[in-house]
């Protein structure tokens, strides 16, 4: 088996474990990527066989999966509040369970039904644990309008920002915003530097998800770690 074999097996694991907290009749989030992909495949299925849930999606390509799997779909502004939200991490602090997220581009999204949610559940393999965030380049939206001035301010603060692509162009969120993907280095204090960036005029968000995540499901090996936050 291939490390990339093992990696999905170890994704598909944390999913199914991370599906057993959902309910009927709850409304749940569906978070964005190649992890949470394996989620709503489990989902759909549960569905199929007489599951009652709603969900709400946090990017284009979740809903077109969601849709295909049969799972009804509402906007969150229809949900007056999310009961539990399931969602991939690019990075987990093993400590704090802060995060970064926004590889696959949904950050805006994915914060906002997470920050709507009543307990949001992160699932990852074992190689996405750490003890300090900062390994893995940092997103941060960004309108387009005036995006070089933003650009030049975070390379002066020597962040190391790169403009995402995707192919040839410039990546395009589903808000039809940019990525800089910056490369920080290890991040002893992640709230003075997600206040730092944000303070910026043209960023919209970034990808430092600060207290949020209320329990994480680590799979590695053939089983499941389930952490959860320090209270």
């Amino acid at each position: 088996m291939s490390e990339q074999d093992v990696k999905n097996e170890e994704k598909k694991l944390a999913a199914e474990k991370a599906v057993e907290f959902i309910k009927d009749g709850m409304i749940v989030g569906l978070g964005s990527g190649t992890t949470v992909y394996f989620a709503i495949k489990k989902i759909g299925s549960l569905v199929r066989e007489g599951l009652n849930i709603i969900a709400v999606s946090t990017s284009v390509i979740t809903t077109e999966l969601a849709q295909s799997e049969g799972i009804n779909l509402i906007s969150l502004d229809e949900a007056e509040e999310i009961d539990v939200t399931i969602d991939g991490a690019d990075e987990v602090e093993k400590n704090s369970l802060n995060g970064i997220k926004g590889g696959g581009g949904a950050l805006l999204y994915e914060k906002i039904v997470a920050l709507s949610s009543k307990k949001n559940i992160w699932i990852v393999d074992s190689g996405k644990l750490v003890d300090v965030l900062g390994r893995y380049p940092l997103p941060v939206e960004v309108i387009p309008f005036g995006c070089k001035r933003v650009f030049k301010i975070l390379k002066e603060r020597k962040l190391d920002p790169v403009i995402r692509k995707n192919g040839n162009s410039d990546y395009k969120t589903d808000s039809d915003n940019y990525i800089f993907d910056l490369h920080t280095g290890e991040i002893p204090d992640v709230k003075k530097l997600n206040d730092e960036i944000k303070l910026i005029s043209g960023v919209v968000e970034t990808g430092l998800f600060i207290g949020i995540a209320d329990t994480v499901i680590v799979a590695r090996e053939g089983s499941t770690e389930v952490l959860e936050k320090k209270q």
